[in-house]
Formats: C-alpha cells, structure tokens, sequence
C-alpha cells in the first residue's frame, strides 16, 4: 500500500500516515509493528514512527505490544460529513422518520461499487450485520446502492461497477449484466429502491434520493427493517411515503446551503 505521488506538491508522509490508519480493519482492530509493515508496505522504522505519531496525536493507542485505532479516528470522518452539511440539515427529518417507523434510517454515499454509511438514526433491534458511520456494503444489492448507481451515467456505472468491494462481504444477488441494468432502470422510473434480503438474510429495505439545489443525487436516504418483523407490503404501503416525503424535506432543505447547487463529490476512501 505505500505510495509515492505523481507531483510536487505531494507530501509523501502524510499518505504513509493514512495508510497506517486504513490498515486497520475488519479482524485487524490490534495489529502488531510488523503486521502494520507488512499491511503498509513499509519498512518497520518508518511504520514505527507514522504510528507513535498517531499515538501522540490521540489516534492509535499501544495494547499489548501492538497498536489499536482509537475512537478519535472517527472524528476524521464526521468532519467529512459535517464540512457537506448534511448531517446538520437532515438529522430532525430523520429522527422524525424512525420515531414514525420505529426502524432505523441511514444516509450513504457511493464510495467505488461500495456504499458508505455517512449519517444514521438507529432503533435498539437485533440485525443481521451491523452498521454504523463508516460501514461500507457492496452497493448493488442494498437499497441505498441502487439508488446511488442507478443515478450514474453509463459509462461510469461500469467503471465503478468493475471495481471490487472493500466490505469484505459477498451479498447474496449476483444478476448479470441484464438483470442489474433491469433493475436501476425500474429504480430511475419509479423514484425509490427496494431490497428484500440480497444483500443478506434478513435485511429489507426501500430507499430514496437526497438531491442537491441543481436536482443531481448526493446521496441516498433508506429505512430499514427486518425481514422477519416487516411485510414487503407494509414497508411499501406504511414506510415508503414516510421515507419520500424526509428525503424531499432534507433535498429541499439542503438546497438552500451555502455551496448545495453543486454536487458533492463521491465520499473518500
């Protein structure tokens, strides 16, 4: 993973000290000196030092002769989404959805072919995967995904499709060429997106997009359920205008900011 830029004004440490933190994950929370090397590809001085530095800056903690993230990373990436206001605009929207559902309700942005979760309002339920501010799925098979993909041009549908997931999951819908193209057409048509456990057993949800002042989609906004407690026909009938009438509330509200006629950039890896 170590990398060295294409131009001058690159600042090479400052990449090796994100590909430290982005060394760290899922089954990796503790690593040791030479597994972050090894991650890295960095020779163990230079890991040594990135990660003292990070230690002395409150982002990694030592445990036991080897090195963990703290809870201060995840202030790198509510930066993120505080800088887009969006949190700010649609937290209230959102927590009038879950108190109307009683579901959970998530924001994502497209990240590669993955979804990364920016925003949540979550209800104590037993899920099958968990999720929080920063989890990432493959995006095809969830609801939030569609939404997203269905949005891009053709072209670049491809080129991010073609690229492979960072989750570390393999959902459970693999269409072909056909069958996806079927499906984001039907998203485009319809304005909202459904997915009845493709992503993993147990997962049921329906999405809608977030739009910026110009109309283009910034990201997308879902309710999810489980399978086992809420009907396909329920989340239609009693969830799904709830959902778009919060999505058009957070677009409309949104497009007033500062810098919303433009669209956001995707959200960094």
């Amino acid at each position: 993973m170590a990398r060295t830029g294409t131009g001058p004004d690159f600042i090479e440490a400052l990449a090796r000290g994100l590909d430290v933190i982005a060394a760290f994950r899922p089954g990796r929370a503790a690593m040791s000196l030479t597994e972050v090397a090894t991650a890295t590809g960095l020779a163990r001085p230079t890991a040594r030092r990135i990660l003292l530095t990070l230690e002395e800056l409150g982002y990694v903690r030592i445990r036991h002769a080897g090195f963990e993230l703290t809870p201060r990373v995840l202030e790198l990436g509510v930066a993120y989404v505080r800088s887009l206001g969006l949190w700010h605009t649609a937290r209230p929207h959102m927590e009038r959805l879950v108190t109307a559902t009683n579901e959970s309700c998530s924001i994502a942005q497209l990240d590669g072919s993955d979804i990364v979760y920016v925003a949540r309002v979550a209800v104590p339920k037993i899920v099958a995967l968990s999720v929080q501010i920063g989890t990432r799925f493959p995006a095809l098979p969830t609801s939030l995904g569609k939404i997203l993909l269905a949005a891009l041009p053709v072209d670049e549908l491809d080129r991010v499709l073609a690229e492979p997931t960072r989750s570390g999951l393999t959902a459970r819908w693999q269409p072909d060429r056909a069958e996806r193209d079927a499906e984001l057409r039907e998203v485009r048509a319809r304005g909202w997106a459904l997915t009845d456990e493709q992503l993993a057993p147990g997962i049921r949800s329906v999405a809608a997009p977030l739009r910026d002042g110009s109309g283009g989609v910034v990201a997308s906004i879902n309710v999810n359920t489980h399978a086992a407690e809420t009907s396909v026909d329920r989340l239609l009938d009693a969830h799904l205008p709830l959902l778009l009438r919060a999505a058009a509330d957070i677009s409309a509200d949104y497009a007033h900011l500062p810098g919303a006629s433009r669209k956001i950039p995707p959200a960094a890896s």
